[in-house]
C-alpha cells in the first residue's frame, strides 16, 4: 500500500521543517511506501526554498510550485490531482492540526466501513468573533442550500483512492472544497479533533464573505427562486393596493395623495431591483468564469524524482 500526504504552503516557513519531520514519522508507522506532496500556493515568504531543500534531502517529498497564489482550495485540489497513493491524507502544514492525526484516522479507517475519515472540532477554535462568524456561515448555508454539511470540519481527512478519483473529476473553476467533499458521497466518518490556534488567520472578513457567497451560488439556486417569489408577492400586494385606491376613488370620492409614501415606495422597489440584479449578476459571472474552462491553477515547476516528473 502506498500513502500520499498532501499539504499546501502559504506563509509556512516557520513550520514546514517540523511538519515534514512529524508527518514523515507518522506515515512511517503505517507504511514505508509514502510520498509527501507540498503545494506552494504563491507563498510570499521562503516556504518554497525550504520545501525544495527538504525535497533534495528526502526524495519522498514532491514540491509543486504554483505560478501565483490561486487560493487554498484550488491548491489543495491540485495537490490531490498529483497524489498517487492508495490512501491520501490531506492536512494543512501550519501545525494547527496535529500531523499525528494520520495515525488516529488510519486506525479508524482500518475498520473497513468507510472511504473517508475526516476531522471535526468539538468547539470552533478562536475568539468569539470567529465562533460567531462560523456559526453564522453554517446557519446561512443551511437555509440557502441543501448541503446539510457537518459543523466545524477541518482540513485533515484520510481518503481512499476511489474517493479521491471521484473528487478530482469535478472541473469547477470556482472551488468550494468543503461542499465538494460532501456531495462526492461515499461513506464518510467524522472523528473529533482539537485544532490549535496559532494566532492570526489568512482568512479575513472579506475572504470569508467571498467563500460564503461562492458556496451558496455554487450549490443552490434558491436566491434566484427567492427573486421570483419576492417579485410575485410585491406585484400581488401592489395590485391589491391599486384596486383598493380605485375602489375608494369611485365609491367614496376620496382623492389619492401622499408624496412621501410614493417616494419611499420608489426607493424601496428601486433598491430591490438593484439587489436582484446583483444576485443575477453573481450567477452570470460564475457562468462566465466556468464556460471559459481555464485551468484553476498553473504549475511553474514540479520538484520530484525524474520518473515522477515524466
Amino acid at each position: 500500500m502506498k500513502l500520499s500526504i498532501v499539504a499546501t504552503l502559504y506563509q509556512s516557513a516557520a513550520c514546514v521543517r517540523e511538519f515534514h519531520a512529524r508527518i514523515a514519522a507518522a506515515a512511517g508507522k503505517i507504511t514505508p511506501y509514502f510520498e509527501i506532496v507540498l503545494v506552494n500556493d504563491g507563498s510570499p515568504d521562503n516556504s518554497l526554498d525550504l520545501a525544495v531543500e527538504i525535497h533534495r534531502s528526502d526524495p519522498r517529498v514532491k514540491v509543486i510550485d504554483l505560478a501565483r497564489n490561486f487560493g487554498h482550495h484550488k491548491a489543495m485540489m491540485t495537490g490531490l490531482a498529483h497524489a498517487g497513493g492508495d490512501l491520501v491524507f490531506l492536512i494543512d502544514s501550519d501545525l494547527e492540526e496535529e500531523p499525528e492525526l494520520l495515525n488516529e484516522f488510519y486506525d479508524r479507517y482500518r475498520k473497513g466501513d468507510c472511504d473517508v475519515v475526516y476531522g471535526v472540532q468539538a468547539q470552533r477554535k478562536g475568539g468569539w468573533v470567529e465562533r460567531v462568524s462560523g456559526n453564522f456561515f453554517y446557519w446561512v448555508l443551511d437555509r440557502l442550500t441543501d448541503l446539510d454539511m457537518p459543523r466545524n470540519i477541518v482540513t485533515a481527512r484520510l481518503m481512499s483512492r476511489r474517493y479521491v478519483r471521484s473528487l478530482t473529476e469535478y472541473q469547477e473553476r470556482e472551488v468550494f472544497l468543503a461542499g465538494l467533499w460532501h456531495i462526492t458521497g461515499y461513506a464518510q466518518v467524522p472523528v473529533t479533533v482539537a485544532k490549535k490556534s496559532k494566532g492570526g488567520t489568512t482568512y479575513d472578513l472579506r475572504r470569508k464573505l467571498s467563500i460564503l457567497v461562492n458556496s451558496i451560488t455554487s450549490f443552490s439556486n434558491r436566491p434566484l427562486r427567492a427573486i421570483f417569489y419576492t417579485g410575485t408577492t410585491i406585484s400581488a400586494v401592489s395590485a391589491c393596493y391599486i384596486a383598493y385606491l380605485v375602489w375608494i376613488w369611485i365609491f367614496y370620492s376620496i382623492p389619492v395623495d401622499g408624496w412621501a409614501s410614493l417616494i419611499v415606495s420608489i426607493w424601496f422597489i428601486g433598491g430591490l431591483i438593484i439587489l436582484f440584479l446583483g444576485i443575477i449578476g453573481i450567477y452570470l459571472s460564475k457562468m462566465f468564469v466556468e464556460i471559459k474552462r481555464r485551468p484553476y491553477t498553473t504549475i511553474r515547476h514540479l520538484y520530484a524524482r525524474t520518473d515522477e516528473r515524466a
